[in-house]
């Protein structure tokens, strides 16, 4: 719960007011911006995690709803581009940044979420009263599930534990597109390991391969965080965070504390571009598994 406070720190940069003993004048929310992926389909940055907005026939169905408070600056971006209502949000994964403002969508909207995802949702204090439960994802599944039909159609996909344990690899298979949530929140830089919410640091490299394998004709992807990528860099990161989870493993086994391992640290030269902040973390996660 501390880790995710401070991360809420990070991600709002400052967005929301600090409680403090002198009265502030209330900061804005941060700003979002809206790009077209493809045809029918947007982004929405800023916020929290990259929100998708894809257009159906019928509606709008919204793919993940950032942090408290944005459902109204993430309606105003929809309108933008459409008169449709929104009538379904999927979510990729429990935490706040993504589930944050499902309260913003109310009346006729249908929630989805992976069936482990629902089950940490429902340990939040935003949705334990009668009225928050009303945001919970109505619809789940297990391993997969196909919404819609036709060029509206959407296959959702899990394929086991990584950041948490119940991310959602999301695809629009008219589009050739794939909102992966945060198994692939950063594309140059190391994942967060939520064992809180079930995550597994040995798992997730193991889990990108099924999903590489596994989800076919994609060519766009849509990370949790990151700017708007391509299969390939997909493809790739899965490479890089299984030889980060190898190097952590031979580390363990050669009887090296964390911060040894850490130090020590050193991963292929075609990963030399990746980001290793945060690699403490990851490695005291992956070492925890191996006890």
């Amino acid at each position: 719960m501390k880790r995710l406070a401070v991360l809420l720190g990070l991600l709002t940069a400052g967005g929301l007011s600090m409680i403090s003993a002198q009265p502030k004048p209330q900061q804005r929310p941060p700003a979002l911006e809206i790009q077209k992926v493809k045809d029918n389909l947007y982004v929405i940055f800023g916020g929290g995690g990259n929100t998708a907005a894809f257009i159906t026939e019928t509606g709008v169905v919204i793919v993940d709803t950032k942090i408290p408070g944005m459902g109204p600056a993430i309606l105003e971006k929809v309108k933008s581009v459409t008169t449709k209502p929104v009538t379904m949000v999927i979510n990729t994964h429990t935490h706040f940044d993504h589930v944050g403002s499902n309260v913003a969508f109310s009346g006729a909207v249908e929630f989805v979420a992976q069936e482990n995802c629902k089950a940490s949702m429902e340990k939040m204090p935003q949705f334990q009263s009668d009225e928050g439960k009303k945001f919970l994802p109505g619809k789940t599944y297990k391993d997969k599930l196909s919404l819609l039909k036709g060029n509206d159609k959407i296959d959702l996909y899990y394929f086991g534990r990584g950041h948490t344990s119940g991310d959602t690899f999301v695809v629009f298979p008219a589009l050739k597109v794939m909102h992966a949530g945060d198994m692939f929140a950063f594309t140059s830089g190391l994942p967060l390991i939520d064992a809180t919410s079930g995550g597994s640091g040995l798992e997730f490299p193991r889990s990108l391969k099924k999903a590489a394998a596994g989800i076919k004709g994609v060519d766009t992807v849509i990370p949790g965080h990151s700017p708007v990528t391509d299969w390939s860099a997909f493809k790739q990161y899965g490479e890089f965070i299984q030889a980060f989870v190898a190097a952590a493993e031979q580390a363990k086994k050669d009887g090296k504390t964390i911060e040894q391992a850490v130090s020590d640290l050193k991963l292929p030269e075609r990963y030399k571009d990746y980001k290793l902040g945060g690699a403490k973390a990851g490695i005291t996660a992956i070492y925890n598994e191996l006890k």
